[in-house]
């Protein structure tokens, strides 16, 4: 630890790598506000509250996580024709999603006041990820600030690569990894688990857990020494007055009716409504019995809540059973309705109760793929994940402005699911995109998204490694009695205690994302039992998968663009283009089909028409191929000269045809039996060290005869 001119620094080992927490020097006026430096890496984090609480508590914590990139950080200017930082893109989307799911869960009850965190990347060396490095920012920012919260969090990124765990892996190893996640959690526990491996199994997200805590608890321990140092006094957070009268009557007059609203067993409309309705009749009572209290209405709104949340989750807890009468293990209804549409390339309808997903797959070329510019530098994505989330899908209306965050964060989990399982590039040259509309939805859309995506890449004919079906688990736990959820609905997400979603195929797990509710995490045993249910539900799911559709088909679909990828020797890639093109234009114009050319000598074909793409393939084949003696060709008269022709047979590759060679009788003028630009075949009969060959046409005609 050191301090001077009013800077504190503070600094903690994680495996072999060194965080530097840093706060006192910029941003004075935040409620707090801390830079964390791994390597040159630098994420300023700073936190503010509102000066007021609003009116009533909200239905949720008032609370807004933003990271952003600057890319002057990586000493770029941004590219495109505005030249300053436009809006987030994705990538800081999923990073301030990783931000807010660590510490909104510490925020304490009733807490009713405005708050933003804003993290930023103000210096990237090109090999230190910052987005894991902004939640330790942040919790360290609310930790010193005067805002209520229950942290600290830590967290890190850890990896595993030849049976080792690596904390914080750099750029350049990621590619290799065979499993990643980011977690974070408390001294006491696991809060939050985000990433997923190639096929890993079910123990290494174990391990993986168990290797990180210890680690995660020197971060908290260093915010907690922090926090003493220079932390400002936390502004105390009113717990809004309950009239012991209101309450006792609101209880006498509701809690009955929900309880046997919740043994009904109803499904999600009537449920929903009848919690409506007995919410309104308890505010319409109280407001009505108490006229002179302006918080009667919330007060018994509140009441009924509390109700509903106790009942729902002792149900569970004393029958074994569900709301919905499921067994704590039972997966809902499925059913699977692949190419369900004529035109997409491929597509499937995958129905889990309430739950359903409209998956479509779209095969394109290599003009397709995604350009993504980011501080690492600029790349190219061949597979992108779509997921849509309309208002008709819950029967609500609401504006359509786009994909928000929860969108592109379960966009994103399921294209990690899916990623691992497909082809490589240099067997299927296709740039892929998966849309998945939600029609319906009664929770665990995101894994509906996951088997109805893959469905409809199999639909497509995309020769997929494996099948993969994903499933969302929940728990409700008292501290004694505990219930592990397979395939939750809604309410059990809204009034659980966990929420983690699990995907991957029979041979392992390729995507895993955990939200925890409980400061104090879940203890290890449970987490076991929670992945190995998740792991039945997933198998039971890949079962039907697997008989509505058992293999991708065996071709693509007639609408989709033809792909070849072909490889020319580098020393040929300037013969094959052509001076200014023109040979590849030639073959353009001919075919009919698009032609790219890579630098290391990859050559992608493609054309919507199968002929078309035979035909360009065999002209590009040509450059591809050397002179054989003893071979025939077809070739064209390029010359002709006093002694001879000079004839191409190959793109680039032309022999002398001398007269003497022409024809079996007699020949005194070339141009008696040739012309320019003539086809004729020709047999390669000689050919010299120097590279040139000779040709012979008379030795064709005399076997002829």
């Amino acid at each position: 630890m050191a301090s001077d001119n009013g800077i504190t620094r503070l600094e903690t080992q994680v495996g072999d790598k060194t965080l530097y927490f840093e706060t006192g020097e910029l941003a004075k006026q935040a409620g707090g506000a801390v830079t964390l430096r791994l390597g040159e890496t630098i994420v300023f984090s700073a936190c503010c509250q509102a000066s007021k609480p609003k009116d009533t508590p909200p239905e949720f914590t008032p609370l807004s996580c933003d990271y952003r990139e600057k890319t002057y950080a990586a000493g770029k200017i941004p590219g495109g024709f505005f030249k300053r930082e436009g809006k987030a893109r994705d990538k800081e989307i999923l990073a301030s999603r990783l931000t807010d799911r660590s510490v909104r869960p510490l925020f304490p009850d009733y807490f009713n006041t405005e708050t933003q965190v804003n993290s930023l990347v103000i210096s990237a060396d090109g090999k230190n990820e910052a987005d894991v490095l902004s939640i330790n920012a942040a919790s360290a920012a609310l930790m010193i600030s005067d805002i209520p919260f229950n942290g600290p969090v830590g967290a890190v990124r850890i990896g595993k690569k030849n049976g080792k765990f690596i904390f914080f892996p750099q750029h350049e190893e990621r590619p290799g990894l065979e499993m990643e996640l980011v977690i974070s959690g408390t001294r006491q526990g696991i809060l939050m688990v985000e990433g997923g491996g190639k096929q890993i199994p079910n123990s290494d997200l174990i391990s993986a857990m168990e290797t990180a805590h210890p680690e995660i608890v020197k971060i908290c321990d260093l915010q907690i020494e922090m926090q003493k140092l220079v932390g400002k006094q936390k502004t105390p957070v009113a717990t809004p007055e309950i009239n012991p009268e209101l309450k006792a009557a609101v209880e006498e007059m509701s809690r009955e009716p929900l309880k046997k609203l919740l043994a009904s067993r109803p499904v999600k409309q009537v449920l929903e409504a009848g919690m409506s309705e007995i919410k309104d009749k308890a505010s319409d009572a109280m407001v009505a019995k108490y006229p002179d209290d302006s918080t009667a209405s919330y007060q018994a709104k509140t009441i009924v809540e509390d109700i509903i949340y106790e009942e729902s989750r002792r149900l569970v807890l004393d029958t074994r059973l569900r709301v919905d009468g499921r067994k704590l293990d039972e997966i809902r209804p499925i059913t699977i309705k692949t190419h369900y549409l004529p035109r997409p390339h491929g597509s499937a309808l995958f129905t889990r109760g309430q739950t359903q997903s409209l998956a479509t797959t779209t095969l394109g070329t290599v003009e397709d793929k995604q350009l993504i510019e980011d501080l690492e530098g600029k790349s190219e994505d061949r597979f992108m994940l779509h997921y849509n989330f309309p208002s008709f899908s819950t029967g609500e209306v609401r504006p359509d402005r786009g994909p928000g965050r929860r969108e592109i964060g379960h966009g994103y989990l399921a294209k990690r699911a899916l990623a691992p399982l497909l082809p490589p590039e240099d067997k299927f040259p296709y740039t892929i995109r998966v849309v998945s509309d939600i029609m319906e939805s009664n929770g665990s859309s995101s894994m509906a998204t996951v088997c109805g995506g893959s469905l409809s890449l199999f639909d497509a004919g995309v020769p997929m490694l494996a099948a993969c079906s994903g499933i969302a688990m929940g728990l409700i736990t008292d501290g004694e009695k505990h219930a592990v959820l397979s395939d939750i609905a809604g309410l059990e997400d809204h009034f659980g205690d966990m929420d983690f979603k699990l995907a991957g195929s029979r041979n392992g797990v390729t995507a895993f994302q955990m939200d925890v509710k409980l400061a104090s995490g879940i203890p290890m045993d449970i987490m076991k039992e929670a992945i190995e249910q998740a792991t039945r539900g997933r198998e039971h799911i890949l079962g039907l998968m697997e008989k509505a559709l058992p293999q991708p088909k065996s071709d693509i679909s007639q609408y989709a663009p033809r792909v070849a990828k072909l490889k020319l020797p580098k020393d040929k890639i300037g013969a094959f283009i052509g001076p200014g093109g023109k040979n590849i234009r030639g073959i353009i114009e001919k075919t009919g089909a698009n032609i790219e050319v890579e630098e290391d000598g990859t050559v992608l074909v493609s054309s919507p028409d199968r002929d078309s793409l035979e035909a360009a393939r065999s002209m590009v084949e040509q450059y591809t191929l050397e002179v054989e003696v003893g071979k025939v060709y077809k070739g064209r008269v390029v010359s002709i000269v006093d002694f001879g022709a000079f004839v191409e047979i190959l793109p680039g590759k032309e022999g002398l045809l001398h007269i003497s060679e022409i024809d079996v009788k007699r020949t005194n003028r070339v141009e008696d039996v040739l012309s320019m630009g003539q086809e004729i075949e020709v047999k390669v009969i000689d050919m010299e060290n120097s590279g040139k060959f000779r040709l012979s046409r008379r030795a064709l005609l005399r076997n002829k005869k």
